[in-house]
């Protein structure tokens, strides 16, 4: 009985089980064949819409940007450490923290500011504008998720920038 290229490729996988790869890959948007980081970011927007239809503050949002950083950065550490592995794709929940602190400066769901909040973002994550570069070179778990929150903050400013000029 032969095995199927995917599962060979599964089985090559050395990385986290469990919970901690649902949550490092984004319920395993990371593990998406081509362009994982922007799958995860794609696959922010249902959050993004659950905590809008929420009525989320801007503090609460805070606080969960933070709270989710934390986390991710002693995740990241502990996987990286442990696989000896530096910042893999498959890794997005970075991108999830991007886009949410992105979003945090806009906080509304039309459709044409959730496309600038995922465009602007994922422009200012693939070009890496100092200091994001500076993390993105880091090779702690730090380096792996701070650079997403600077390309966020970045991109956040950005769209909020654009929306104010264009009175949107």
């Amino acid at each position: 009985m032969q095995t199927s290229p995917d599962k060979i490729k599964e089985q090559k996988f050395t990385g986290p089980k469990g919970l901690t790869l649902l949550f490092l890959t984004w319920f395993y948007t990371g593990k998406a064949r081509r362009a994982p980081g922007t799958f995860g970011s794609l696959a922010t927007l249902p959050l993004i819409l659950l905590l809008s239809f929420s009525g989320i503050h801007l503090y609460a949002l805070v606080a969960l940007i933070i709270a989710l950083t934390v986390i991710a950065v002693i995740v990241t550490q502990k996987v990286q450490v442990e696989y000896g592995i530096h910042d893999p794709q498959w890794i997005v929940v970075d991108e999830v923290i991007g886009m949410l602190i992105t979003w945090s400066f806009v906080q509304s769901i039309e459709w044409y500011k959730l496309l600038l909040v995922t465009l602007a973002f994922r422009f200012f994550d693939i070009l890496k504008f100092w200091p994001a570069s500076f993390f993105d070179r880091d090779p702690h778990g730090y380096g792996t998720i701070l650079d997403d929150v600077v390309s966020g903050l970045y991109a956040g400013i950005f769209t909020y920038g654009i929306l104010t000029f264009f009175n949107a």
